[in-house]
């Protein structure tokens, strides 16, 4: 018997879409992120994931997205060896397990209490990893995590479940809160209205949910707080891991990266602060 899931609530639940999907991406002959952990939390935990309809495609997505944003995390801990890294919505990512920090390093999980509360019964343990059970809605949120090291906040399939008005809130308070540091996210730029059903549709379980249809411009963050810039926007259509995908895959991916529009459908930003 597997741990039961059955108080989640609906945007709680959204957590087992990317633990799935990074899961059946490390089943694969070629997997792009090989998260073995992933496949063994999923085992652990008792609801049907197959009712998830996780397509292949955002199995790729969510596998190439999650290994962009490990190497810029690996790299501003290069930089940075006493450094923070804060994973807001954490959900079951077991990302401090592939990045592999030094001891120098302390990471901290943020999710809502149920989620942090399943993570906590999973394994593996580490006297440098943190469990922060919060609402990123509320001000209090960072309360628990040093604001004086230098500090890297990750955010992986998060912003699509948050309302603009908490995003904004974000974006705002990070810079004030801790001294210096990058926040790095996924984007899917703006997304139409026809692109926002089609989601809805194809993540049906959890589709309802989706609640940001992303930034106009990637420079728009740069407006809700003067000490934000943008430094670096990645179109995962561009990122070498793509040969790895299927031949009609990488094709239709490769090909929608030569417009700017299309890179713009699914990209890593990364800003400084």
């Amino acid at each position: 018997m597997g741990i039961a899931i059955a108080e989640f609530s609906p945007v709680e639940q959204t957590a087992f879409v990317t633990a799935y999907a990074r899961a059946l991406d490390s089943r694969w002959p070629r997997p792009i992120l090989d998260d073995t952990l992933s496949d063994d939390i999923v085992a652990k935990i008792d609801d049907d994931f197959q009712a998830l309809g996780v397509p292949s495609s955002a199995v790729r997505q969510t596998a190439l997205r999650a290994k962009l944003l490990d190497d810029r995390v690996r790299a501003f801990i290069s930089e940075h060896p006493d450094a923070v890294v804060v994973a807001l919505g954490a959900g079951l990512d077991r990302g401090m397990q592939r990045v592999k920090p030094p001891a120098t390093v302390d990471w901290y999980s943020v999710d809502l209490p149920n989620v942090i509360a399943l993570r906590d019964q999973l394994p593996p343990a580490d006297d440098h990893a943190h469990s922060v059970a919060a609402s990123l809605a509320d001000d209090g949120w960072a309360d628990s995590i040093p604001p004086d090291r230098p500090t890297m906040l990750i955010a992986d399939g998060l912003l699509a479940f948050l309302p603009e008005s908490v995003i904004v809130s974000l974006f705002r308070g990070i810079p004030e809160y801790f001294r210096s540091g990058e926040l790095a996210l996924n984007d899917y730029g703006r997304v139409g209205q026809v692109s926002l059903l089609a989601m809805k549709v194809a993540f049906s379980a959890v589709g309802n949910q989706w609640a940001y249809r992303g930034f106009k411009d990637a420079r728009v963050p740069e407006s809700w707080n003067p000490r934000l810039r943008l430094v670096e926007e990645a179109g995962l259509a561009h990122a070498p891991e793509v040969d790895l995908y299927p031949a009609a895959a990488r094709v239709s991916t490769r090909l929608m990266g030569m417009s700017r529009a299309g890179a713009r459908t699914a990209q890593v930003l990364r800003y400084g602060f």
